[in-house]
Formats: C-alpha cells, sequence, structure tokens
C-alpha cells in the first residue's frame, strides 16, 4: 500500500468516515503502516481525524490550517501549505489562536481567498495568562496577556485561589468560549503583580509553555550523573589533534557556553586555510537516551532577555561540551582551504580534538583590531596576527558572498538593559563590530560546506531553507517603498539580488531599519526540511546549521550524520532507511520550537520596550512615521526600534486620509507622509494590550510640556 493507492480509496465515493484499524482491515494492510500513511495525509492537509477517532476527507471547498489572529484583534487568517484564507472575527467559531481548524473556503469578490471556520479540530492551549479582574463578589475575569486571544475568560471565587484585582495569573481552562457560555477557567498559580516587572519573565515562560531555567526531568539529571565530568583519553583515540594549533573562541562578554571555535594559516600557495571546530555534544548525548528525547521536544535553547532555558542540562553546555579555555574538548572540524576570491579549493572534515588557547570577546577583539590600547596588548595581543588575517579572510568572503547576492541585513535587534532594582535601565540599538562579523562569516561557510557535502551525496541530511517570496507580497512592498520614492521592478523570477539592491539604496535613509523589517516580512521564514531548496535570503544553493549543537537540536542531527559520513564515507541501507524516516519530523519539530523561542523572545523584549516608554511618559524623542492610516500616525524611535501611533484624535487640526497616495492632509496644508522626521510625546503605555501612545510636537509650541527630569 502506498500513499496515492490510500488516497484513491479515501476518495472513493465508498469512503465513509472510519478509524485507522477498519481501514486496514477493509484494505487488509498492517494498521502501522496505514496509520504513518494517514498521518502524511494529515500533514498535507488532505484528511483530518475527530475525537471519536474517525478519519474525514476535506471536500473541495476546504482546507485544515492553523487560525491566527491579528494583534488588533479585528483579523484572522488561516493558514495551510502556503494556502492563506483570511477569516472575518464573525466566523471563527469561536477559535482561539493557534487553534488547528477546518474552514470552508470561498471568494468574496476581490483578490482574497476568505473562509469561515465549520469546526475547531484540535485546540492549541489548555491554560491562560492574564491579569485577573474582579467583578462581583462570586466571580471575576482574566484579560489574557496575548491581544491575539480576544476572548476574556470568567473565573469563580470558589474555583481560584486567593488572588486581588490586578494579579498576574496562570488559569486552567475549564470551557472553552461557545455560542451558549462565556470560556470559564480556574486560577492555578500567581505570578505576582500585573505591573511588576519580576512578572515579565514568568509570565512568558507560562504563556509559552516553556520549562523553568533549570528544570529537567528526573531521567535527565539520572542520565547526567552517569557523564564523565572530563574528556577521556580513550574519546582522545582517533581524533585529529588540534592542540598544538592556535584554536581560540569568541564570543559576546555574557556567554556561558562556548560551542563554536576557529583557527587560522595561510599556505605557501597564499591561500588560507580556515578551520572551524565545533563542540562534538553528539559524543555524550546518544540517539533516543533522555537527554536527546528532552533536546528533541525544547528544539533549541530560549534566550529572554539575562535569562537562558537551555535545551541541554548546564553540566553539558557550560561545561564539558562548552570549549573552556585550557581545557581538552572533542569537536568535530571543518578545515577549508579558501583562495584570495573566496572559493573552497579544498576541505576536509574530521572528528578532532582542541585546546582553547584564549577565550576571546567580540569587544576585546575589535579593540586589538581597530584601536588597540596596552592593556588588550598584553592580554591578546599574541593572536594579533591570527586575528588579523582572520578579518582580511572575512572580507574576502563577504565580499564574494554579497556577489552572489546575498541579502545583508543590518541588525534591528536591541539590548535590554537591566538596573539593580529590576526595572529597564535602557534599551540600546546593536550595531555589529568586525569581531561578530567575523565569526558570521567563517560560521556561514562551515554550514554551506557540510550541506553542499550531503547534497551532492544525495544521503539523508536535514538542511536549512528559505524558500523565495510569493509575487503577491512582494507587490505590497513595491507599493510601500513606492510612497518613500523609492522605485523597485517587480519580476515573476525574483532573485536575492534585487533585494539587496533596494538595501544599499536605503542605507542612512530614515526609514532602513523600517524597510528591512518589511523585506524581512516579505520573505518566507527559513526552516528546517529533509528535501533541499536552498536558502533564498544567502543566495546559497547549500545550507545547514552545524555550528552551534549546544543549543539548536537539528545542529546535534547534522553531528550524527557528519560522523557517520567521517567514520564510513557512506551510509548502510539501514541508517538510510531510519534517517530518511526520522528526518521529517525532526525538522518540523524543530522548525515549530523555533518559532515558539523567537516569538517568546520577542514578546519579551516589547514587554520590556514598553516598560521603558512607561518611565519616560511626557518626554519628547525624535521620530520617523512609518505608516499613515485613517486612524492615526505609526512613528518609530529609530535608535530604539520602539513603535507607537499618534492618534488622529490628539492632532490639532482636521486631517484627511489619502489611500492612493498613503498620505495624511490637514486642512491646514500640513501633509504627514511615510518617512518623515517628527517631534513625539510617549503620552501612555500599556504592556497588558502591549501599545504605546505619542502626541506630536507642533511646530507652534502646542504640547510642548515636558517632563522634568
Amino acid at each position: 500500500m502506498n500513499l496515492e493507492e490510500l488516497k484513491k480509496y479515501l476518495s472513493s465515493k465508498s469512503y465513509v468516515p472510519s478509524t485507522t484499524n477498519y481501514i486496514s482491515e477493509k484494505l487488509g494492510v498492517n494498521p502501522d503502516e496505514i496509520f504513518d500513511l494517514m498521518e502524511q495525509l494529515e500533514e498535507e492537509g488532505f484528511i483530518y481525524k475527530t475525537k471519536s477517532g474517525k478519519w474525514h476527507r476535506i471536500g473541495s471547498n476546504e482546507m485544515i490550517g492553523v487560525i491566527k489572529f491579528t494583534r488588533s484583534g479585528k483579523k484572522s487568517f488561516v493558514t495551510s501549505n502556503g494556502k492563506e484564507a483570511l477569516v472575518e472575527i464573525a466566523d471563527t467559531l469561536w477559535a482561539l489562536n493557534g487553534d488547528k481548524v477546518l474552514v470552508e473556503v470561498f471568494e468574496a469578490g476581490d483578490d482574497i481567498l476568505h473562509g469561515r471556520i465549520s469546526k475547531i479540530i484540535k485546540r492549541s492551549m489548555d491554560k491562560i495568562v492574564g491579569v485577573y479582574k474582579t467583578s462581583w463578589t462570586n466571580f471575576g475575569y482574566i484579560i489574557p496577556d496575548d491581544p491575539r486571544v480576544i476572548y476574556e475568560f470568567k473565573v469563580y471565587s470558589k474555583d481560584s485561589i486567593e488572588v486581588f484585582d490586578g494579579d498576574k495569573v496562570v488559569a486552567r481552562i475549564i470551557r472553552y468560549p461557545d455560542s451558549d457560555s462565556e470560556g470559564v477557567v480556574e486560577i492555578i498559580e500567581k505570578i505576582g503583580r500585573a505591573d511588576s516587572p519580576a512578572s515579565d519573565l514568568p509570565s512568558i515562560i507560562e504563556k509559552y509553555n516553556l520549562p523553568k531555567p533549570d528544570e529537567f526531568p528526573k531521567s535527565v539529571r539520572k542520565a547526567v550523573k552517569s557523564l564523565p565530568k572530563t574528556v577521556m583519553q580513550e574519546d582522545i583515540a582517533n581524533r585529529k589533534d588540534f592542540r598544538s594549533k592556535h584554536v581560540f573562541t569568541i564570543d559576546g562578554e555574557d556567554a556561558k557556553d562556548f560551542d563554536d571555535s576557529i583557527s587560522i594559516e595561510k599556505l605557501s600557495n597564499g591561500h588560507y586555510l580556515l578551520g572551524v571546530h565545533i563542540a562534538d555534544v553528539s559524543n555524550y548525548v546518544k540517539e533516543g537516551d533522555p537527554i536527546d528525547k528532552e533536546a528533541f521536544k525544547r528544539g533549541t535553547s530560549v534566550y529572554l532577555i539575562d535569562t537562558v532555558i537551555p535545551m541541554l542540562p548546564f553540566e553539558l553546555s557550560n561545561d564539558l561540551c562548552s570549549l573552556v579555555e585550557g581545557k581538552d574538548r572533542l569537536t568535530i572540524s571543518v578545515e577549508m582551504e579558501i583562495d584570495e576570491y573566496g572559493r573552497i579549493i579544498k576541505k576536509n572534515f574530521s572528528k578532532s580534538v582542541i585546546k582553547s588557547v584564549k577565550r576571546l570577546t567580540y569587544t576585546k577583539v575589535t579593540k586589538l583590531l581597530e584601536d588597540p590600547d596596552e592593556e588588550t596588548e598584553k592580554e591578546i595581543g599574541f593572536l594579533r596576527s591570527d586575528l588579523e588575517l582572520m578579518r582580511e579572510l572575512a572580507h574576502t568572503i563577504k565580499t564574494s558572498r554579497l556577489g552572489r547576492g546575498s541579502i545583508e541585513f543590518a541588525s534591528d535587534e536591541v539590548k535590554i538593559e537591566i538596573g539593580e532594582d529590576g526595572n529597564v535601565k535602557d534599551v540600546i540599538l546593536r550595531v555589529q563590530n568586525i569581531a561578530e562579523s567575523m565569526i558570521e562569516e567563517f560560521m556561514i561557510i562551515a554550514n554551506e560546506s557540510v550541506a553542499e557535502l550531503f547534497d551532492r551525496s544525495g544521503l539523508p541530511f536535514i538542511y536549512r531553507i528559505h524558500d523565495k517570496p510569493d509575487i503577491e507580497t512582494i507587490s505590497e512592498l513595491s507599493e510601500y517603498l513606492k510612497a518613500i520614492g523609492i522605485k523597485f521592478k517587480i519580476t515573476e523570477n525574483i532573485q536575492p539580488i534585487m533585494l539587496q539592491r533596494i538595501l544599499e539604496q536605503i542605507k542612512g535613509h530614515p526609514l532602513e531599519f523600517v524597510i528591512q523589517r518589511l523585506l524581512v516580512r516579505s520573505m518566507k521564514k527559513a526552516v528546517y526540511s529533509e528535501t533541499n531548496v536552498g536558502h533564498f535570503g544567502l543566495a546559497s544553493l547549500n545550507y545547514t546549521h552545524f555550528t552551534s549543537p549546544i543549543r539548536r537540536y537539528p545542529d546535534l542531527i547534522v553531528h550524527r550524520l557528519l560522523k557517520i559520513y567521517i567514520e564510513n564515507g557512506k551510509f548502510s541501507q539501514k541508517e538510510i532507511e531510519n534517517y530518511s524516516k526520522i528526518l521529517p519530523s525532526i525538522a518540523k519539530q524543530s522548525s515549530e520550537r523555533e518559532i515558539i523561542a523567537d516569538q517568546a523572545e520577542r514578546d519579551l523584549i516589547s514587554m520590556k520596550k514598553i516598560e521603558y516608554a512607561e518611565d519616560h511618559i511626557g518626554e519628547i524623542f525624535e521620530v520617523v512615521v512609518t505608516g499613515v492610516t485613517d486612524f492615526g500616525i505609526f512613528v518609530e524611535i529609530p535608535e530604539k526600534s520602539i513603535s507607537g501611533l499618534i492618534h488622529l484624535s490628539t492632532l490639532s487640526d482636521y486631517y484627511v486620509y489619502d489611500e492612493k497616495m498613503n498620505v495624511l492632509t490637514g486642512r491646514n496644508g500640513r501633509i504627514f507622509r511615510i518617512g518623515d522626521k517628527l517631534r513625539a510625546k510617549v503620552i501612555s503605555a500599556d504592556k497588558v494590550k502591549g501599545i504605546i501612545d505619542f502626541s506630536l510636537e507642533e511646530k507652534n509650541g502646542k504640547n510642548r510640556k515636558r517632563k522634568s527630569y
């Protein structure tokens, strides 16, 4: 029985919704085989299973997908296998954000596919994190933190632990909202006061169902105790020895785990020999053991400002697998001979052992290369020639990468500085220095080298892929760019170099970071896949994640696959069958966990930005207009990447919105358009609603009251 034969049976007129066992009996096939095939068809959106265990096929005008609400809560979209339908709130059937739903789709006379939900197949959440509000003596309400959860939930006093108005709580859903009743919950945990900064981190952890930072199951703790405390001599045998080489790590000042190290030499033929040596986590985390199962479940480490929820226990991530200075450590090495044009002439992969000669930081390396002083020279000057050679090579590699069309985004990440009192001290835009740029180039070229090896061999593998954007999305971007005077020719065969040229045009523009974010949003998300389609953003035919096995599960899998190749030069038939079977689920799980980690990290940063705004109410900032609507002007403080709204009602004149020109025009002739620089005052900030409001500082002196310092 194959997939097509099963599809034919399920599509037949005689088929009625049935269980897996009934279908297997009917077709005379093993139930396990049928179940695997049914799961594949479910993944494709061809069928779905109800609570009764019966499989239903999808109608021609139906689709199964995940519903996502906008942050405003006014619209929702259901996506499935690249297909998307707009679902009006009235047609969502009381679904919650993230639910798996069955949608009846239809045309509505515009360019967008519309839909109405006919069935909620699987709920995405069983708990709600929110703020408790009292109502009457015997009940209150939970207002969800997530604005995409558009319903409040009733809680009865008899079902609640003792809480007070304004407390941040975790509540278990007892009844989901429907046409007959509100949603009902019971409070199971009090986090703290909603307005306390100390409540933010635990709120995010609960909201995304993340483990506590130092929490691992007993089975994992037991497995960790059986690991060696240091590298054993028998593990070093049959490994290439780099301990006599200048191998070192370069990381951020606050880094605790070091999974990548580098070395460099200049060969007699003028070429560079770059070594990238990555911690061999797979030597200690074996397939199917408790540590591996937990790492698969977590998928990735989560970085929540100054708190890390690690994928691996600290005994591994911060000690045994961390490439700490002066200690023998097991690694997997990629050595690449690179010519003066950034081309790889030869490459070699090996199981290896290193001893890092120095733990360097981005700041100190940049200081040594750009503005050395006596203290820096004394500490790391012995590596000056290596670092200068690396700077030279990194520039060559980067020039080559950009030449092929790789898109180079400047970072719009911010650093949140937390004061001793736990409050936000400042929000600072991160700027990549020369040392960070060097490491980035070396990690990219190492990842490409490993991916190319497997792509050419045709062996099972897990790739990091990034598909090209949809033409419709690029068209929307083109309209936005046109509004600020940047011409962008749309073509069906969009190439990364076209987007790179846009980035070159906007350098120094007030909206540079805003346009970059729009470019990022216009592109599809990079994901993990067992099928290679290349990486659009990097303009790379082959890409993977190999360089961070301490914090990313796919990298650990890549190490296992690469070690099989290093040891045997090929895969056995059993290994091919095994990995061909398990890699799709690993790729799917890893992609999903990465999305959750990214959302959690972004949410916490957003909360801290709003907290910063709360502390600066009444203060005036230089802002740039990022969007114009019929209800107001969206603005951003560029150097802090903090966004908010100047509502139309706060302006001193009457303004009319011109949708075609994307401008607001006042009766007195003043025009607001995207890219305008303004002065605006923070007038309110609401962490619960996730919004910041500004008012315009008028040129005539109105609204000029400034908060005293």
